[in-house]
């Protein structure tokens, strides 16, 4: 054998060209125990006992009530109504959110001005006040028009009473509110991408819209989905504000049923594990999308 040849060290096997591990010794490292975890493991015992006793064998809770009611064709009503609710808000308070967003990062002070003066009123405004704004419209505005001043042309004339009812009411005013937040949202995401990859984007040569859509999105979607995610959720949630303009959702539809039968826990549980499961399903779909878009950077 030559004497300048390297032999291969003890547990690998060499093979023409490549080299195999085998039977080498596991490396690694496991934490060792600590003695607080038994602490944390005896709560938990408690907790599920606790959870046990005073939940599922509770007979106050009525669940043969609630089984009943589960898929009662009126709760199934109201859930649909929220569910529309939900997607048809979401989606109008992206596209606000998006739009604003683009303008408070404009160069153009007036567009910033007015988008900052927007999210700035959406913050300060709670989403109940502002569902009674916009139900109440007609007394600050009784019609809506559009009329050319020196030749007296009225280009457009409409009640506001025929516009704003209780179900667009609800609509405008919980995705008024999401696109306040979104905006910022999306804002924060942008401006969280270094800004040398942009000059680099444009010292290649490349457009506002390919720098946006292979560059910077991607980097910046990872940083936004999960407060975009929140407060989507937290919108499936306001659904049920919209009692207070008389909209039936949901949570309005089992009010009306424990008002007439004096169920209120069972009935109260019903609406709630509809939200926890609605809320869990939208939770998967964010934990996909935070996968998806986080391949090659996840811990």
């Amino acid at each position: 054998m030559n004497q300048n040849s390297i032999s291969p060290p003890e547990g690998v096997t060499c093979h023409p060209g490549n080299m195999v591990k085998s039977d080498m010794p596991d490396t690694r490292i496991y934490p060792r125990r600590k003695k607080s975890d038994l602490v944390w493991y005896g709560l938990l015992v408690v907790a599920v006992i606790l959870f046990y006793e005073l939940v599922i064998d509770n007979p106050r809770w009525q669940w043969d009530i609630v089984a009943h009611y589960l898929f009662h064709k009126r709760v199934l009503d109201g859930l649909k109504n929220t569910l529309i609710l939900t997607a048809l808000s979401s989606v109008l308070g992206l596209f606000i959110g998006v739009i604003v967003a683009a303008c408070r990062m404009a160069e153009n002070p007036v567009l910033r001005g007015g988008a900052y003066i927007y999210v700035w009123i959406i913050r300060a405004t709670p989403p109940l006040a502002m569902l009674l704004f916009l139900f109440f419209a007609a007394a600050l505005v009784p019609r809506l028009f559009i009329s050319i001043p020196v030749v007296h042309w009225t280009l457009f004339d409409i009640s506001t009473n025929n516009i704003i009812s209780r179900f667009s009411a609800a609509i405008i005013g919980l995705a008024l509110y999401l696109g306040g937040y979104s905006a910022e949202i999306f804002r924060g995401g942008l401006n969280a991408v270094d800004h040398g990859q942009r000059e680099a984007c444009k010292a290649l040569g490349m457009s506002d819209l390919k720098m946006m859509w292979y560059v910077v999105m991607p980097q910046a979607i990872r940083i936004i989905i999960p407060p975009l995610a929140n407060e989507v959720i937290t919108m499936f949630k306001n659904t049920s504000l919209v009692t207070v303009i008389g909209y039936v959702e949901l949570l309005t539809t089992v009010q009306l049923i424990y008002s007439t039968t004096f169920e209120t826990i069972p009935l109260l549980a019903v609406a709630c594990i509809w939200y926890l499961f609605l809320t869990s399903l939208a939770m998967l779909g964010q934990n996909i999308l935070e996968r998806r878009f986080g391949k090659g950077v996840k811990r």
